[in-house]
């Protein structure tokens, strides 16, 4: 029995990554109408929210709003501080321990801008591709971090507590990289425009060394599609 498809609008946010390309291609098969939220928090490089500009044209969504947020004030990253990027952690231990490119509660700061747009726009999801087994480690992917986060929309908002809560919804939780990249392969994405590495070249290609990148070789290894990643080197 197919979906139904929803004719309310979905928040869906993208990073231009291949997490978020392949939850906004899921939430264009439940919703008719897509609203993507980027958010520019004054992280290392620009190039990620040129990515998400080309996603979000790809998947024509009704709009495409990039928020500017200076978390370099904060600092306390890899990402937003003058820390550098690890590189060639081994494969078999990224997850292990919690690394310097974890940003000081992202997903909790993404996802309440996400819920302010979201009932700002009458929308009755938000869609994040927040990812708990390919992943760094970060506490803010988890299951249960989501679950957290759902009941706090719920008594926090005012759709909520109407009894229509907002549905934070992450296709990608359980599943692992090379589980995302044939799902999105099997919705058509191309992953060509999407964007993954943590330290790129100044001329956008990939390191191909972030944990980022290691996982991301990986999953399209094991998932046995061509990884159409311009990288530094031959990989």
């Amino acid at each position: 029995m197919s979906q139904t498809v929803s004719q309310s609008p979905a928040v869906v946010l993208l990073s231009g990554g291949l997490d978020s390309t392949t939850s906004a291609a899921v939430a264009k098969t439940r919703c008719s109408r897509i609203i993507a939220l980027t958010i520019d928090y004054s992280q290392r490089n620009s190039i990620e929210i040129e990515a998400a500009r080309r996603v979000a044209k790809f998947f024509q969504v009704e709009r495409h709003i990039v928020f500017p947020l200076n978390l370099r004030l904060f600092g306390g990253s890899a990402l937003t501080d003058d820390i550098d990027v690890p590189k060639d952690t081994p494969l078999t231990t990224i997850g292990g321990t919690i690394p310097v490119t974890y940003v000081p509660a992202r997903n909790t700061i993404f996802l309440s801008l996400a819920l302010g747009l979201a009932e700002s726009v009458h929308a009755d999801s938000v869609f994040i591709g927040a990812n708990a087994l390919d992943s760094s480690g970060y506490p803010d992917c988890r299951p249960e971090y989501i679950e957290a986060f759902q009941k706090m929309a719920t008594l926090a908002t005012k759709t909520g507590v109407e009894g229509k809560p907002i549905k934070i919804e992450t296709p990608l939780i359980t599943l692992t990289k090379k589980e995302i990249i044939k799902l999105g392969t099997s919705l058509g994405v191309d992953y060509s425009i999407t964007h993954t590495c943590y330290d790129p070249a100044k001329d956008g290609k990939a390191c191909g060394h972030c944990e980022s990148c290691v996982l991301r070789k990986n999953g399209f290894r094991e998932a046995g599609v061509d990884d159409p990643t311009r990288y530094v080197e031959n990989f």
